[in-house]
């Protein structure tokens, strides 16, 4: 048998040789002792590299036998025939490890490493009962040289045992055959078998076809790899202006000295009528003779309607156009997938999705129609707005007030629609705000959250004549709060010196009053001047002067401020007024409850979560606000909106267009943001229970509240 190798890698070239030599070499390269065997008949009348065995002094397992065959020889010896068995095993000395040869399984194929081919049945020289593939990894081969029962035979091993290496270096060069051909290895030469084409001893001649006419109205362009009109020669053809080529319009010279077909020739040409395409117009510069070479035509269509194919065609030198006749297709937009529990209904006029078709989207009950409920494919070949879904219902989990509790039915399980929530307080406060809040279908509430206060006595004043000093806990004349009396001088008490508000909201002793001793003349009384609360007007009625006896005072606060005492003064025969001048205090807004881990940041112009205040919201990188992104404390105590939510996981805008049919490109596109900001919250829901009142501010850059002290400072 021979191998070939001219067109592989020198380690795939193998040839065993009949007359050898054992020769020992000692390499600088390596601190291993090996053997070799040299080809000493070289047949060849040049001067080539004979073919010979080697094998290594020290065991290693099979990728560094094969690593150390690659580094000092070609590679792992690979065995073509039974002599070629019987002369390594005759002529190898025996080892008790035996040794690696260049096989191994790849891909659960036995393969010879150095050639990459399978190794066949007919070349195969396995032991009795082999290969058993013993425990599932035996998949590199030794050769039993010198065994006592099976010499020369194989045997397959795990890959990781160490044997030594038998290794081969090849005759054959890169330029053997002037590699025009492969080379085949001899025993001690080799011979070339020439690729289809060439031919001669060393494959140096090439084979010849016939040279080439140039058609009449025509050009020839020819390339020669290997010769003027020989093997592997090209000719291409073309006609001049006003013909075209009948017959092959590119011939080459084959293997055989045959050109692959006969010569063309050129024809004076014409082109086929153009149709005009259906909801399209069609403009052509024809000649009466017809659509001959030089005629053109232009194609448009109408509105909603996409050219498909060349907007310009020509008449070639072919004979044919340019392009075909185009169509008109309606535009296309993308699919709309059913939103989740809801209900879609299309109608299409020119195709599925396509210009014209609109679609409407309902939603069941306990779902919210995020976005718009109708759709339509514009001639832009985008929706009029982004897909909606439907959500379910949810309403912002309401929270205990201080001091109270609140209790929830949801009948619905885990949507929030139809949740009912009543809220009590404890004994000593009162509800302030709605004793019921319903979850409705648009996911808020019916209302703000109440807040407990504590119960208020009816309000007191200093008698006249007298002084009052308060000791408030909760606030002015709330449940606890002490009240002491006392007369100026000329004046005596008459009453309980001491009250205390009860729970049940009244005094334990109705106000004293003082009595003058010696009373003074109406024209001498004076009161201590009044000037108008701030954020609050005052109008004065002066019966004996400014300020004198009887004089009365009104007062009044502007939008968004409570009068904190009395609204009605009157100067007393003591000089004393029948109360302390009330002040304009900003009405509260309730408390807001934070749901990490959302970030506030507040304005407080007089005071703090007061009328005028404002709070802005954002959430975290990579999240989306659920809700409003601002909210107002308003003159009737209650805020403008409800605290929103965030979202963890949104698709990013470019996801969202790239689904829903590419980049907006059209102004009616781009006024979708508030849609697709919706479409973005469906990927995934804020989950998160843990909760935060709006109380201190917070640090800079952690979830809470941003409060400004600047404004902080009201009444």
């Amino acid at each position: 048998m021979v191998r070939n190798c001219a067109a592989r890698p020198k380690a795939s070239c193998l040839q065993t040789s009949r007359n050898w030599r054992i020769q020992r070499v000692v390499f600088q390269t390596a601190p291993i002792l090996f053997f070799s065997m040299l080809i000493s008949d070289l047949m060849n009348q040049r001067e080539v590299a004979a073919w010979t065995y080697h094998f290594s002094t020290q065991v290693y397992s099979w990728n560094v036998s094969r690593a150390y065959c690659q580094k000092f020889y070609t590679d792992l010896v690979a065995i073509q025939n039974k002599n070629e068995i019987a002369y390594l095993n005759d002529v190898i000395p025996h080892h008790k490890t035996y040794y690696w040869i260049g096989i191994r399984k790849i891909n659960n194929t036995w393969t010879w490493v150095g050639t990459k081919k399978i190794l066949t049945k007919a070349a195969e020289n396995w032991a009795d009962n082999e290969p058993n593939n013993k425990r599932n990894n035996q998949d590199c081969v030794e050769i039993y040289i010198k065994s006592s029962t099976a010499p020369g035979k194989w045997n397959d091993e795990p890959c990781g045992k160490r044997k030594r290496a038998l290794c081969y270096t090849a005759s054959c060069h890169d330029m053997s055959c002037y590699s025009q051909g492969e080379c085949i290895e001899t025993i001690g030469n080799y011979t070339c078998s020439c690729y289809p084409g060439f031919y001669g001893p060393e494959c140096e001649y090439v084979s010849e076809c016939g040279a080439l006419d140039i058609p009449q109205h025509g050009l020839m362009n020819c390339s020669h790899p290997l010769g003027d009109f020989s093997f592997n020669s090209q000719c291409s053809f073309q006609c001049t202006e006003g013909y075209m080529l009948k017959g092959p319009s590119k011939l080459q010279c084959l293997a055989s000295g045959h050109w692959t077909n006969k010569p063309p020739q050129c024809v004076a040409i014409t082109c086929d009528p153009m149709e005009r395409p259906v909801h399209g117009n069609m403009d052509c510069s024809s000649s009466l003779q017809g659509f001959q070479y030089g005629s053109s035509c232009s194609f448009s269509c109408a509105e909603g309607f996409l050219l498909r194919g060349a907007e310009t065609a020509w008449c070639s030198d072919k004979g044919q156009w340019t392009a075909p006749a185009p169509v008109c297709e309606a535009l296309r937009c993308q699919d709309l997938p059913a939103p989740n529990k809801a209900q879609m209904n299309c109608s299409h006029v020119h195709g599925t999705f396509r210009y014209q078709s609109a679609c409407s989207f309902t939603c069941d009950e306990g779902s919210l129609l995020v976005g718009a409920s109708m759709l339509q494919c514009l001639a832009t070949g985008h929706w009029s707005a982004m897909p909606p879904e439907c959500q379910e219902v949810t309403c912002t989990p309401l929270l205990s007030p201080q001091n109270g509790m609140v209790t929830c039915f949801q009948p619905l399980g885990s949507s929030s629609y139809k949740t009912t929530c009543q809220f009590r307080c404890e004994k000593g406060f009162s509800l302030s705000g709605p004793e019921r809040l319903d979850c409705t279908s648009s996911g808020h509430w019916t209302g703000s959250s109440p807040t407990c206060e504590a119960t208020r006595c009816p309000e007191l004043f200093p008698p006249e004549g007298g002084t009052m000093d308060c000791l408030d806990i909760l606030g002015e004349f709330h449940a606890g709060s002490a009240c002491h009396f006392s007369c100026s001088k000329d004046f005596k008490l008459q009453g309980s010196t001491d009250v205390e508000c009860t729970t049940s909201g009244k005094w334990t002793a109705p106000p004293p009053s003082c009595e003058a001793i010696s009373p003074a003349l109406p024209s001498e009384v004076r009161c201590p001047a009044l000037i108008p609360p701030e954020h609050g007007t005052m109008s004065c009625t002066h019966h004996l002067g400014a300020f004198g006896l009887n004089t009365t005072c009104y007062f009044g606060c502007n939008v968004g401020f409570t009068l904190t005492r009395a609204s009605r003064l009157q100067c007393r025969p003591s000089g004393q007024w029948t109360a302390v001048a009330p002040a304009c205090r900003a009405v509260r807004c309730t408390e807001l409850h934070i749901v990490m881990p959302i970030v506030v940041n507040c304005s407080n112009p007089w005071g703090n979560l007061s009328y005028g205040s404002t709070c802005t919201f954002h959430c975290p990188e990579g999240q989306l606000l659920n809700g409003s992104a601002r909210t107002a404390c308003q003159e009737n105590g209650h805020w403008s909106n409800t605290v929103p939510t965030c979202q963890a996981g949104p698709l990013t805008i470019q996801e969202a267009l790239t689904y829903f049919g590419g980049a907006v490109a059209s102004t009616t596109g781009l006024l979708m943001g508030g849609t697709l900001l919706a479409l973005l919250r469906r990927r995934c829901r804020q989950k998160d229970d843990g909760k935060n009142l709006l109380n201190p501010p917070s640090h800079l850059g952690t979830h809470g509240v941003f409060t400004n002290t600047a404004f902080d400072s009201g009444p």
